[in-house]
């Protein structure tokens, strides 16, 4: 029939999906369930996908920026279910059965947990049908009868860092405790991470960036590149910067990015805000451009919210930001607040623990 299937798992949903033409729907809706309700977990077939796994696992280990944030989720939720990578360690998927699959399916494929979503040429009514004929028979528990217990996120102050005094590049993730989806503060947080934005020294936009804090890296020559993210889980979060940047300017670096963290707590601008408003929305709508971006935005909305918010609800909430609700979503978050960090590389000069934790706030008299 022609189509596109595939799945892939994040730290706290695993998507399975499948792009086909308008009168293959039915068949792809099927395909998705037999796989979910039905797969044989061939001893064959669980072998073949170990080495896939474990070669995933290779390459994903040479990708700096995927190593440093997981050190960080590590040193940031240690001894918590989120604190551990999506992959999990080696002898986990060495060891892993064909009895371990089943009861994991078991115990967390029903149907409370579980949304089907489409988007493009589908018919709602007939999607439903669909769904409801192929996913019908999903159990609303656990085949224990025990329901799962969520595995509580826990910050911890702390950091992680691995010296090799032989490279010249860093590659440093500081972060601090944020907010869940759910959370009043979740749009304001997006709104300050687009304030503090992004810089890339091969983008050739140099000192006129909007953002301040990157006209200060571009000016002073501190980084290759650096980002703002805002990472929002169930029950928590991480908001923070990541910067891959020369060993000798890392002392520089932080002295900067921290002043620029602790001023939105003080003095964000109106125009900052205003700025970062429109370019937040612009970003949202270039997200749902295609189908496969709406079908799992809807998903993933219809899991954290338990409905989808449409765009226009979202620019509402948006809108009504100001530059004392930054103030105030900083001040809870960064303002004088433990931190969590990973540095990989060069890092000989990058500042301990206890000079940036005191760097997180300024002496207001």
């Amino acid at each position: 029939m022609g189509g596109h299937l595939n799945a892939y798992t994040s730290r706290e949903q695993t998507v399975y999906f499948a792009k086909v033409f308008k009168n293959d729907v039915g068949r792809a809706v099927e395909i998705l369930s037999d796989i979910l309700l039905n797969s044989k977990l061939d001893e064959g077939a669980i072998e073949r996908e170990r080495d896939v796994i474990l070669r995933e696992m290779s390459e994903v280990n040479k990708q700096q920026e995927e190593l440093v944030l997981d050190h960080l989720h590590a040193t940031a939720f240690q001894g918590c279910g989120l604190g551990r990578t999506i992959l999990g360690p080696e002898e986990n998927i060495r060891s892993l059965s064909k009895t371990d699959l089943v009861d994991y399916i078991k115990t967390h494929y029903t149907a409370p947990r579980m949304v089907v979503a489409g988007a493009g040429a589908i018919d709602h009514g007939e999607f439903c049908n669909m769904a409801g004929e192929h996913f019908g028979s999903l159990s609303t528990a656990p085949a224990s009868g025990v329901e799962v217990a969520m595995d509580p996120a826990v910050f911890t102050g702390s950091d992680i860092r691995v010296r090799f005094d032989s490279e010249k590049t860093a590659h440093v993730a500081l972060a601090f405790e944020s907010a869940s989806w759910t959370s009043e503060y979740a749009f304001p947080l997006m709104v300050m991470q687009t304030i503090l934005g992004s810089y890339n020294r091969a983008s050739g936009l140099g000192k006129n960036v909007a953002s301040l804090m990157c006209q200060d890296v571009a000016q002073h020559d501190l980084a290759y590149s650096l980002s703002t993210f805002n990472t929002c889980y169930k029950d928590t979060g991480l908001f923070g910067i990541y910067a891959v940047a020369p060993d000798n300017k890392l002392d520089d670096l932080m002295f900067y990015v921290t002043q620029n963290l602790v001023r939105m707590v003080h003095n964000p601008t109106e125009d900052e805000v205003e700025r970062a408003k429109v370019t937040l929305k612009a970003t949202m709508l270039m997200g749902l451009d295609g189908n496969s971006n709406v079908a799992e935005d809807i998903g993933r909305q219809l899991l954290t919210y338990g409905r989808r918010m449409t765009p226009a609800e979202i620019f509402s909430r948006i809108d009504a930001i100001t530059a004392a609700d930054i103030k105030a979503t900083a001040a809870k978050f960064i303002n004088d607040q433990d931190h969590a960090l990973a540095a990989v590389g060069g890092i000989f000069e990058l500042p301990d623990y206890s000079w940036i934790r005191a760097n997180s706030y300024w002496m207001a008299y």
